[in-house]
């Protein structure tokens, strides 16, 4: 089958969310099956770089990277790219079928003008973008985005509650196809020795690493974590623990820096910045506990959090995922108190720790690999392509 997978940032952009990483891994399994994948994608690599090349081959995945007129466009996710239209002209109907990532951004029109044109089936996965929160959302969705999901061959969604939502703008139930993400457990294998992040960031050995990661952004429900934490170390006299948020700045890291000084544990939070994925991998592994607060979809950093064996807290802020709750972690109330004493329970219980633990890596394993996602989106692709 020739496949066209659609996302706006690809390999080696790594910093831009999980839904990256999560095609990435699937093209790559495609490949191995035989069949054959492109990728166009833009040439934004971070805020200020290029990826440099317009084509190149990544483990049997042909990728296209279509250069934006502007790099501070793109960072605001408004891409500017007149060569992906030439192309689109001279290639779309040599695909059987197209997967495009991501339901809000700038390229997407243009692909669905081409592909309706071309008569090319696609399907379409949100990553947990479907919440319309704010004016340009709505105002997207307004002018392309009803349209998008209406012509869609089928629409992805990670959960339950994300089938719930393409219900709610329009999308018959019978286009749905719930899947939820997959990791590579192979990329697991050969863990980094336990202590490597603490060393590298100076974090006493005897420390109980509290970790975030991904994105710092309002939405994240950071400054909920940072006022858990104050209150773990203020109310429960919490002084085994250091509290590590690793990611780059998505527009709130001055308001975090300084929530964490009004409530006196700037001493006890470290910002990493962008991590690397080896860094990321030294951080699961020397975390006691990985915390979400906030979050849509289903995000690929709990899997990973899992295959390491860290165990989970987040809250009923936002979507929910329900094999968590008193199985891997704990999914609180969305109150400092509730997320403080949630995080104690495990950081400061060995034998809850240890069960948590092994469940972790028990359903990683048997629910969750990224096998069985391809093996589930190879379904949904023959589906759409033999009708």
């Amino acid at each position: 089958m020739r496949i066209l997978q659609v996302i706006p940032y690809f390999y080696p952009t790594w910093r831009f969310g999980g839904s990256v990483k999560v095609a990435y891994d699937i093209s790559r399994k495609l490949v191995n099956r035989g069949h054959s994948v492109t990728v166009y994608t833009s040439d934004i690599k971070d805020e200020n770089l290029r990826v440099g090349t317009a084509f190149k081959e990544v483990d049997g995945i042909n990728v296209f990277y279509f250069r934006n007129l502007s790099i501070s466009l793109a960072k605001k996710k408004i891409f500017i790219t007149p060569s992906l239209i030439s192309a689109l002209k001279k290639n779309v109907r040599s695909f059987d079928i197209v997967h495009i990532h991501g339901n809000r951004t700038t390229l997407n029109p243009i692909f669905h003008h081409f592909l309706k044109k071309g008569s090319v089936p696609y399907v379409l996965q949100s990553h947990g973008g479907l919440p319309s929160i704010g004016l340009s959302k709505n105002l997207y969705d307004l002018f392309f985005g009803y349209r998008l999901l209406r012509d869609a061959s089928k629409v992805i969604a990670l959960t339950r509650i994300e089938a719930e939502q393409y219900r709610s703008m329009g999308v018959p139930g019978e286009k749905i196809a719930i899947i939820p993400n997959g990791i590579d457990l192979s990329e697991y294998a050969d863990l980094p020795p336990k202590g490597s992040f603490k060393r590298k960031f100076n974090i006493p050995e005897d420390r109980k690493i509290i970790l975030y990661l991904g994105r710092i952004h309002k939405t994240k429900g950071i400054d909920l974590l940072i006022r858990a934490y104050a209150y773990l170390k203020n109310e429960m006299k919490d002084k085994d623990t250091i509290l590590v948020i690793a990611g780059p700045d998505d527009g709130y890291l001055n308001e975090a820096r300084t929530l964490t000084n009004s409530l006196e544990v700037y001493n006890s939070v470290i910002f990493t910045g962008f991590i690397s994925n080896e860094d990321k991998l030294k951080a699961l592994v020397d975390a006691e506990v990985f915390v979400t607060p906030s979050f849509y979809g289903f995000p690929v950093t709990f899997l990973e959090a899992c295959a390491v064996g860290t165990p989970i807290v987040t809250t009923s802020l936002g979507d929910t995922l329900e094999w968590i709750d008193g199985n891997v972690g704990y999914v609180t109330q969305p109150t400092p108190r509730d997320l403080a004493e949630a995080i104690y329970r495990i950081i400061s219980g060995a034998e809850l720790h240890r069960r948590f633990s092994k469940n972790c890596i028990k359903i990683v394993k048997s629910e969750f690999s990224i096998e069985k996602m391809v093996k589930k989106l190879m379904k949904i692709y023959e589906e759409v392509v033999e009708r």
